[in-house]
């Protein structure tokens, strides 16, 4: 990156871009030597007139050879007959940013001396992309911005994706909710000797099970066509080459074939927040009347779960609270329809240094969406995630994420965690769901064996209430 930046690439998604053309080059060059090497039928990519764009061609050469050569080979690839779709998806339209000439070569070099190969279970190429990834510094014009890695897993964790299941993220970005899905699956899926290898090997997943997550499981749409190349190599390092990754916007356009009316066992999202998208340009199909992006993909989620499916969703506060009518029928259908189980609020600098807006993680289970007397909402605080909420984002001990893990599968209440009943938010119209509305009533429900004890905790109660209005009172007159 740093060597890019000094060549007049000053553009973290122009870095990233021009990476992964070089990458994919050197990547596909090698796997076509190896499959060449393990078959003598296996018909070469690079044969013939497209011997010229192989890898190793690029590395001896210098100045305006070496440019002419390289924006050849980004510019013409996606024509190659044997290269697989998403690699032509990746290169379509492709052309060459970086144009001097010793950077160029600089670049080269260090990506052919990288060591790519597999250690001890350790995926070189992911763990390095995924880096180059973490160097995407700036928001993008369309409220996008990097969600945390360990944001990610932690909601897959709570959703708990299977081998058998669809899923989507409608708003992909870099496709980091996929791959952490994926990866989730095999760890589940890897027999000890395995894990304890440093493996995810997936070894106990059956054969039509790895056949359907390598062709089948996986979808992912962006409307940002730079986001979706970049994806698409995300996925191509981590060995899902087969994932339908489409350059697409679900709020505008259906998703078409081979997706007529299709539902997903599984979305998990964290759409765009800031967007508005002109009322003529929304699909009628998604029947709600707002521009809003962050409420119109909650709608698309409910519209496209299937009807044993569950989400796990990153959505701004506003969704929880704003008053206007799109608002509140979205937190109906929730709450109401679509068997709404947990709200865990998070730290508004959690998303820093790319944006300070407060958000929370939605998950709403379809198969529990006939509602008993006794449900509930459990709610969680999250104000540590292990790192600063500060720009530099900087590690730090305190982490309430292993807490959630502990407390989601009995939704325990404890400091951060509790309970709201669900009567009890169908009462307000507006079916709120910000947390502090509710914890006052639920922190004070408690038990007690005599009146005495009732009475000592009124008094109390009351105490309290009273030095909270006089100090609020204060701060109102300064």
């Amino acid at each position: 990156m740093d060597i890019l930046w000094s060549g007049g690439v000053n553009n973290p998604m122009d870095s990233i871009e021009q990476l992964s053309y070089l990458l994919f080059l050197r990547l596909i060059s090698e796997r076509d030597d190896e499959f060449a090497a393990l078959s003598k039928k296996y018909k070469r990519i690079f044969s013939g007139e497209w011997t010229k764009f192989k890898w190793g061609n690029f590395v001896t050469l210098t100045g305006d050879q070496l440019f002419d050569a390289v924006r050849s080979a980004i510019e013409k690839i996606h024509e190659l007959p044997d290269l697989s779709k998403t690699g032509k998806l990746l290169f379509e339209r492709a052309t060459l940013k970086v144009y001097d000439r010793p950077t160029l070569r600089a670049v080269i070099q260090v990506l052919n001396e990288m060591d790519l190969s597999e250690h001890e279970g350790i995926d070189m190429k992911g763990d390095m992309y995924e880096y180059l990834l973490n160097q995407i510094a700036t928001s993008g014009t369309n409220g996008q911005f990097r969600t945390p890695r360990h944001i990610i897993d932690l909601i897959v964790a709570l959703i708990d994706p299977q081998p058998n299941e669809t899923m989507v993220d409608p708003a992909c970005g870099t496709a980091g909710f996929i791959v952490s899905a994926f990866t989730h699956i095999l760890r589940q899926h890897t027999s000890k000797a395995e894990l304890q290898r440093g493996r995810l090997s997936g070894d106990k997943l059956t054969t039509p099970q790895w056949k359907f997550l390598e062709e089948r499981a996986f979808t992912g749409f962006d409307n940002d066509a730079n986001m979706v190349k970049v994806a698409i190599l995300n996925l191509y390092l981590h060995k899902m080459e087969k994932a339908d990754i489409r350059f697409h916007n679900p709020l505008t356009t259906g998703i078409g074939s081979p997706y007529p009316g299709k539902t997903f066992d599984v979305i998990l999202a964290n759409p765009p927040f800031a967007g508005r998208i002109q009322s003529e340009s929304i699909l009628a199909d998604i029947n709600l009347d707002t521009r809003a992006t962050e409420l119109l993909f909650v709608k698309w989620f409910m519209d496209h779960l299937s009807p044993t499916g569950r989400a796990g969703v990153i959505v701004p506060n506003g969704v929880l609270f704003g008053g206007n009518k799109a608002a509140v029928k979205i937190r109906e259908l929730l709450v109401n329809e679509y068997g709404l189980q947990t709200v865990i609020s998070l730290a508004s600098g959690m998303f820093k240094p790319y944006s300070g807006v407060g958000t929370a993680i939605l998950i709403f289970d379809r198969t529990k969406a006939k509602r008993k007397k006794d449900d509930f909402i459990w709610f969680y605080d999250l104000t540590a995630d292990g790192f600063s909420l500060d720009d530099k984002r900087t590690p730090i001990e305190a982490n309430d994420i292993p807490d959630v893990i502990i407390k989601w599968e009995r939704r325990e209440e404890g400091k951060n965690s509790y309970r709201v009943p669900v009567a009890k938010i169908i009462e307000n119209e507006d079916h709120s769901l910000t947390a502090g509305r509710y914890r006052l009533v639920t922190a004070q429900t408690t038990s007690h064996d005599t009146p005495q004890d009732i009475l000592r905790d009124v008094l109390e109660l009351e105490d309290e209430i009273t030095k909270k209005t006089k100090h609020l009172m204060k701060a109102i007159e300064k």
